[in-house]
């Protein structure tokens, strides 16, 4: 797994790195406010095809590139993808891995959920400022209502919910049960997975839609991704090719 999450992260710095490439001065359709790179490219959705760039062409010290695969095979990676204006200038495959294969994001999903709750909030179905309440349905936590009202969406987002995280045997449990009270919300920062994961929850009853459906429809879809949901106890872990992973790293 941490071998796993190091190629998740290593992607997604490589990734934003790759991509930035400055503003061209164009705009977007929907809003000519928001500047866009009309030199970025997308690859087709539907078609496997995807426009790749010399790495010798962009002034990359090419030498250094069999390093770094070396390294990268050395340390248990299995996939790797640098993307440069939306296009392939370097993708490699190791111990196993290959282009069709699917992997867990595991934590990096957090990107897509996050992503779905700012769609959900542009529509108009919630409000990141709403208590979670209104969505989970009362006495989704061991808190009182009063303090139950002060969680809201926006720290399920930013982990701080204030909920107990000292005993590790309850980190990823999402019953009430498990949810008990230490912190005023919003006071206090830890990596609690629980709270977290409870978001796409939230999506569904803001929606009324199960989280899976809407993610679908919003942005796997449209992007043409592939990939899958796996349940694994209280988490719910996004698998995927890597390439479906770049896609959903150029928007």
């Amino acid at each position: 797994m941490t071998a796993l999450f190091r190629f998740l992260s290593l992607f997604l710095i490589f990734s934003i790195v790759g991509c930035d490439s400055g503003n061209s001065g164009g705009t977007s359709d929907d809003d000519p406010n928001v500047p866009v790179d009309e030199n970025n490219y997308f690859p087709v959705v539907g078609s496997d095809e995807w426009e790749t760039t010399d790495p010798a062409q962009l002034g990359w010290d090419e030498s250094s590139i069999t390093e770094l695969y070396d390294f990268l095979e050395t340390n248990n990676t299995v996939s790797f993808i640098v993307l440069k204006e939306g296009k392939i200038a370097l993708e490699a495959y190791f111990n196993g891995g290959s282009q069709d294969i699917d992997w867990p994001w595991y934590s990096a999903g957090k990107t897509i959920v996050a992503l779905t709750m700012g769609i959900a909030q542009e529509e108009g179905y919630l409000n990141l400022d709403d208590p979670s309440r209104n969505y989970l349905g009362n006495g989704w936590s061991s808190l009182t209502d009063e303090q139950e009202n002060e969680v809201t969406i926006w720290h399920h987002l930013t982990m701080t919910t204030g909920l107990d995280y000292t005993n590790v045997f309850t980190q990823f449990c999402t019953l009430p049960a498990c949810l008990n009270y230490l912190n005023e919300a919003g006071s206090f920062w830890y990596y609690h997975n629980a709270p977290y994961t409870l978001n796409q929850s939230i999506i569904t009853g803001a929606t009324g839609s199960f989280f899976e459906n809407y993610f679908n429809a919003k942005i796997k879809d449209p992007i043409g991704m592939n990939g899958f949901w796996q349940p694994d106890n209280f988490n719910v872990i996004y698998n995927s090719s890597a390439r479906s992973m770049a896609r959903f790293g150029l928007l």
